[in-house]
């Protein structure tokens, strides 16, 4: 399993949301890529890097910030946020990006999925963010009625690098992740599944392992990271070096 320490940018610094609240945040780092060398410093394997006001706004918001991130590490880094055209999704990808999330237009533009997957196999994914099991869009500031299960059963057979599933509920909050949710969608799909949010403690990591069989192929850790509540050679060391 893929431990994928998240890198959230913010105006431009590293921050941590609370339950997708973009009122609700802690600022950790105000150079980006400072956060970045740290966790490859540490033996990451991955990042994961989201640019916030994007996801708000739709178009790209913390370019310069990212362009910083990807010079400053070797390891690959998947990107997400506001990727809602063809164009955004290749422009990360020449940016040196090893794979781009796209989200909310997965709903709004089914077709654009499907052509960037088609454009750049094996480095696409979906991006699924629930709130009461239902998919939020835009930042998190809509909630369809579209379950993420049904979502993901739509582009399960495009060939997605993986389906990103977040719990925008316990996001943030360290009170452990969506277990049963995250087993019961890895478990309906061919797509590997990367959980996100709630992790809060080495336990929470322990307990995702059970699941890995059932197609849970990464996790995403950002707040317990830079809080020290987990410790990156104790995750990595747990996962098998993941």
């Amino acid at each position: 399993m893929i431990l994928y320490p998240a890198v959230d940018i913010k105006e431009g610094a590293a921050v941590r949301l609370t339950q997708g609240d973009m009122a609700r945040e802690t600022r950790y780092d105000d150079h980006p890529e400072n956060a970045a060398k740290r966790w490859e410093s540490e033996g990451a394997r991955w990042l994961h890097v989201v640019d916030l006001d994007a996801a708000v706004a739709g178009e790209p918001r913390n370019l310069p910030a990212i362009e910083k991130i990807l010079k400053a590490v070797r390891i690959p880094v998947q990107i997400g946020g506001g990727v809602r055209t063809l164009d955004a999704a290749s422009r990360l990808i020449d940016l040196g990006a090893s794979r781009v999330v796209i989200g909310t237009a997965a709903l709004s533009d089914p077709e654009l999925l499907e052509r960037a997957a088609a454009k750049h196999p094996g480095r696409v994914a979906l991006g699924l963010d629930a709130r009461g099991g239902r998919v939020a869009i835009r930042g998190w500031k809509e909630t369809t009625e579209d379950s993420a299960a049904e979502i993901a059963g739509r582009f399960d057979g495009l060939g997605l690098a993986a389906i990103i599933y977040t719990d925008i509920e316990v996001d943030g909050t360290l009170r452990g992740p969506s277990l049963k949710a995250t087993e019961t969608l890895a478990r309906a799909l061919v797509t590997p599944v990367i959980a996100s949010g709630g992790v809060g403690k080495l336990e929470d990591l322990r307990r995702l392992l059970e699941i890995e069989a059932a197609g849970v192929a990464g996790v995403i850790v950002g707040r317990a990271l830079y809080t020290g509540d987990v410790v990156m050679a104790d995750a990595l060391t747990l996962l098998g070096g993941g």
